[in-house]
Formats: C-alpha cells, sequence, structure tokens
C-alpha cells in the first residue's frame, strides 16, 4: 500500500470521528502535523459567487476570530477558481502562501489556503491532495451541519429566495466523462420562480429548466409544487412527456398559475436527447466548427397548468462531440437587454469551461439591467464530449415524434 493512502486513509477516519462543523480543522491537523503548516483556512463561495468567506482553523492554543469576507471579482482567489490551478506565492515573511482549489465533480465549492515555511514538489502535491479530500468531506458533513449553509448568505435571503435556493441542486456543476454541465441563476429582486435541475443515473443525464409565472412567495411556491412533480415523476423511471404531465396535473390540482419548461433525458451511449419543451423559450446550440450559434427551433406545447385541452410531444435532438447546448429562462432575454447578442455570446465564449460561460452570459445580461433585473435569470450550459469518436455520427435534426403523444388533457382547473 502507497503511504498516500493509508495518510488519506487515516484522514477520512478522522473526519468521520469530528463533529460536521469542524472538516477544515481535521485538515488543518493533518497539514500542521505533516509539513508544519503555519496557518490552515478554508474560503467558501457565496450563493452570488461575489465574495469568499474565511472559515480558519486556529492551532490548539488559539482561538478562532471572526469569519472574515473577502470580495471574489479579480481576487487570486478568483484566479484559482477560474483557473482551477493551485497558485503559490511568497507570504511575506520568508515562507510560502498556497492556495488550492477545493472542487468535486467540477463544483467550485472554494479554497484551502495553506501557509507554511518550506514546499517543494512533493508537499505542494500533498496540499492538493488535502484540498481534494476536503472538497468530499464537506459535500458529505454539509448533509449533518448548517455552517456551510450558513455561511454562504453574506447577504440578508429573502424567504423566496430560500425557497427557490433549496430547490436547485447542491452543485451548480458537473463533469463527467460524456458531459460537462454548469448552470447559473441570477435572481431578480423580487424572486421570479425559475430553477433548473439534473441528475445522472447509469445511462441516461436528466435536465430540466423552468420558470414559475409570477414574484416572490407565490412564484417560489409554484416552483415547489413543479420542481417536486418533475422530481417525482422522474425518479419513478418517467420519460419526459409524463413528467411534464406530472407538472401540468400537480398545477391544476392546486390552482397555483402556470409554469414554462423544457425537459431533456440524454442517453449517454449514443448522445441522442428526448425532450419536452412546455412553452419555454428555444435552446442555442453551438455546433464545433460552425460559424455561429443558432437557435433550435422545437415545436412549442402549451405550459404546465393551463386549464384546456393540450398535449406533450416528444421531441429527438441528436448530440455531436462538441456541442454545446444552452437553455435559458425568458430572463436572459429581458427587455432591458435586448442589444445583449446572445448568441455572439455563445460563440464568443465557446472554448471557455460551461461554468465561466454562464459566468460571462449571467453577468453580462445583468450589466446590461444596469443591476436591476425584473425577472430572474437562468442559464444551462451543456457540453457534450460523446462516447465515440468524432465524425461517427451523421447530422440529425429536430424531430417532433408524433406517435409518442401523450394522452390530450381536456380537465379544467378546480
Amino acid at each position: 500500500m502507497d503511504v498516500r493512502d493509508l495518510e488519506l486513509g487515516e484522514l477520512l477516519a478522522a473526519a468521520e470521528a469530528a463533529p460536521p462543523g469542524e472538516s477544515v480543522d481535521v485538515i488543518a491537523h493533518d497539514l500542521r502535523k505533516r509539513f508544519g503548516a503555519e496557518s490552515v483556512s478554508f474560503l467558501f463561495v457565496d450563493l452570488l459567487g461575489q465574495r469568499l468567506l474565511r472559515l480558519s482553523a486556529p492551532a490548539e492554543e488559539e482561538r478562532a476570530g471572526p469569519a472574515e469576507q473577502i470580495d471574489l471579482p479579480d481576487s487570486v482567489y478568483d484566479t484559482v477558481l477560474r483557473s482551477q490551478r493551485q497558485h503559490v506565492t511568497s507570504d511575506g515573511q520568508g515562507g510560502r502562501c498556497v492556495i488550492s482549489p477545493v472542487t468535486n465533480r467540477g463544483d467550485c465549492i472554494g479554497v484551502l489556503e495553506v501557509t507554511l515555511q518550506y514546499a517543494d514538489d512533493a508537499v505542494l502535491g500533498q496540499i492538493s491532495a488535502a484540498a481534494h479530500a476536503l472538497a468530499y468531506i464537506i459535500v458529505t458533513d454539509r448533509r449533518f451541519t448548517d455552517l456551510y449553509h450558513a455561511g454562504r448568505r453574506t447577504t440578508r435571503t429573502s424567504l423566496a429566495a430560500e425557497i427557490q435556493h433549496q430547490l436547485l441542486p447542491s452543485a451548480s456543476c458537473c463533469e463527467a466523462p460524456q458531459f460537462t454541465l454548469a448552470a447559473g441563476l441570477v435572481p431578480a429582486d423580487d424572486i421570479g420562480g425559475d430553477t433548473y435541475d439534473y441528475t445522472l443515473d447509469r445511462d441516461t443525464l436528466h435536465l430540466s429548466i423552468t420558470d414559475a409565472m409570477g414574484h416572490d412567495t407565490d412564484s417560489a411556491l409554484l416552483a415547489t409544487l413543479v420542481t417536486s412533480a418533475l422530481r417525482g415523476a422522474r425518479r419513478t423511471g418517467c420519460d419526459p412527456v409524463h413528467q411534464a404531465l406530472s407538472a401540468h396535473e400537480a398545477l391544476l390540482t392546486h390552482s397555483r398559475g402556470l409554469a414554462t419548461g423544457q425537459l431533456l433525458c440524454v442517453r449517454l451511449d449514443t448522445g441522442t436527447c428526448e425532450l419536452v419543451n412546455a412553452g419555454h423559450p428555444w435552446p442555442l446550440r453551438h455546433r464545433e466548427g460552425a460559424a455561429e450559434t443558432e437557435e433550435v427551433k422545437l415545436a412549442v406545447n402549451l405550459p404546465f397548468g393551463v386549464a384546456a385541452p393540450t398535449s406533450y410531444q416528444l421531441q429527438e435532438l441528436q448530440l455531436h462531440p462538441g456541442d454545446r447546448l444552452v437553455l435559458l429562462t425568458d430572463g436572459m432575454q429581458e427587455r432591458a437587454a435586448a442589444a445583449l447578442d446572445l448568441p455572439a455570446l455563445v460563440h464568443d465564449t465557446r472554448t471557455s469551461h460551461p461554468r465561466e460561460a454562464v459566468r460571462a452570459l449571467t453577468t453580462s445580461v445583468l450589466n446590461a439591467c444596469r443591476g436591476d433585473l425584473k425577472d430572474d435569470a437562468t442559464v444551462l450550459i451543456l457540453d457534450w464530449h460523446g462516447p465515440a469518436p468524432r465524425g461517427e455520427r451523421e447530422s440529425v435534426p429536430v424531430q417532433v415524434r408524433r406517435g409518442t403523444t401523450a394522452a390530450r388533457l381536456g380537465r379544467s382547473a378546480p
């Protein structure tokens, strides 16, 4: 057994033995014992992605000080998170300051900052490994403590915003051999009911993006109904049509209003995507080598909750290796941002990691609206890497599969 495997095993055992709020202390103790680290802290990103909160691990004879808030944009920590590369510099006192990304499957949780007197390549490698282990420890421990959830709220969170945040996946980014995805949601001052969701099983990637009508707690409660209905149907093995049907019935039953959405199921072995479009804006697609980004012109069914005879069509879209698919809500096309050319921006950021492209898109919309969003702006980007070498598949257009249309719904709202 490699000695590093033994050290990792001891580290994970120590983390499990400690209270869930002391993950950083466990890592700090390990780094002090092995490398004489002088200070260790974990800095994690707030909900808006604008600030970091420093969680320090004091030595045994020290007392923890108040948590420090640090502006993230244009900082060295921002550089580390964007590049996902370790940064080493002088601490100003003859020692070294090492900043390592704390990331789990592409989801940037924060950074680990360590100061010590000596750090060769072997030590730097071990600090990177400790940061990677910390990511897994935090993902596990935050199920049992509010420490990390509370710390991400650097500004006051309204009830509607709290509801909305709890509806989102715990990670906004996911990397796998077949794909990389990332999503971002910039809430309006008066929450507009946007959500996104994804999950991965053995052979399928499930995606959804929804926009509940209205604002504040009304839209947040409506979004709760939609998201819960979609997840419940998905977890029983339903295809996008029956997921859509479930959301539609939930809104009719509870007379809560309307919501638009797109539901996608991507086969990991083929890149074939089955989808339903319930009154939602068309997605954008950039195909590798193409001169421009194009809209994917799907058939549009009525939104969920419309009290009128309607049906949902199962459509098919073939993804090619190198494709980038961009799902968005109408907040990304807000009137104040009408001058912003989203397809051109998607094209310009085509070589960026989806995480950075999401950030560029949402920031551009926010800036175009001068920080005053009238509706939530949400974007989800999927990069399809493909299970097979490039060039093996022929181009397949969007198709409406008429034979798999759901039963017509003639029910009126109660």
